[in-house]
């Protein structure tokens, strides 16, 4: 690598980022872009994976429950997460943690269903439990410039979704999966999932889904570029536009949220969409994906 340049740090990536802070991410010519499967799914080829399930594995029933309905569906993946941080430290009954046994409940019913899962990973002691039980490793937005959980998780060679931070920069996202490219782990996934703004339209919402970021990335890095419409938009209603914008816009891959009875999940019931409305959104994604990429979705 060339002499690093330091002097002017920014938000925006310049093409000493390209050449010196992360050449691995880095597009070698025009048209590359990696390719690699995961439980015998492509990510970056033909088909665009989606992933679907409860923000929380709150009970083993709801887990197995929501796997056998997203695998007739046609879900490539299924998404839960049974260690949760939130935003400030206190619990109540609501807002629970299923940890170890959620993990569990999760790779028994993958093993059921052949489902292949991902879960969002926080500390570096449960790499073992992780590693033995899910098939993708998610980096949530919050430990994104975790660098030696990044480091870490890498070394497990096991796939990983890294998530962009709501607050940081596209160059903030390339330079923590370079992180990751770093320990010789080439297969990561990166997710837009919504970033802060002044105004975000709606009270109750949190965050802009940044669909501009999806044809920037694509710009300057061969990875593939995952969006969850869910978390970004924290508003069920507007869940279905932001997926068929995310294919429209060449998204890889698409998570969302979907539970039985999105009034009474435990975690952020204003957002997941439910069974009838996931076999309505995958169908719809598929044209889109055919009619703009001759992709597919199912």
């Amino acid at each position: 690598m060339g002499k690093l340049n330091n002097k002017f740090p920014g938000k925006d990536v310049s093409n000493d980022d390209l050449k010196n802070k992360f050449p691995l991410c880095a597009k070698k010519y025009k048209t590359h872009k990696s390719k690699f499967k995961v439980a015998g799914i492509e990510f970056g080829g033909k088909t665009i994976p989606i992933f679907a399930g409860p923000n929380l594995a709150e009970s083993r029933s709801l887990v197995f429950k929501t796997a056998k309905e997203i695998k007739k569906i046609g879900i490539h993946f299924m998404r839960a997460g049974a260690f949760k941080p939130l935003t400030f430290p206190y619990r109540s009954k609501k807002y629970y943690e299923t940890r170890e046994e959620g993990i569990k409940w999760l790779r028994e019913a993958s093993n059921f269903y052949k489902l292949p899962i991902i879960s969002e990973i926080m500390e570096e002691k449960f790499l073992p439990l992780f590693c033995e039980n899910v098939d993708i490793l998610q980096i949530g937005s919050r430990n994104m410039q975790n660098y030696p959980l990044l480091t870490a998780c890498a070394k497990t060679m096991k796939p990983i979704m890294l998530k962009r931070h709501y607050g940081s920069s596209i160059r903030d996202l390339l330079g923590a999966a370079e992180y990751i490219l770093c320990e010789g782990n080439k297969k990561v996934l990166l997710c837009e999932r919504g970033v802060v703004a002044p105004h975000t339209h709606r009270a109750t919402s949190r965050f802009l889904l940044d669909l501009q970021a999806i044809p920037a990335l694509k710009e300057i890095t061969h990875l593939p570029i995952i969006v969850d419409p869910s978390h970004a938009t924290f508003w069920s209603d507007w869940v279905e536009s932001m997926a068929l914008a995310s294919i429209a816009a060449g998204a890889d891959g698409v998570m969302l949220e979907v539970h039985p009875n999105p009034k009474k999940a435990a975690v952020d019931p204003l957002q997941p969409i439910n069974f009838p409305q996931l076999k309505s959104l995958v169908k719809k994604m598929d044209n889109v994906a055919k009619v703009l990429f001759k992709k597919r979705v199912l």
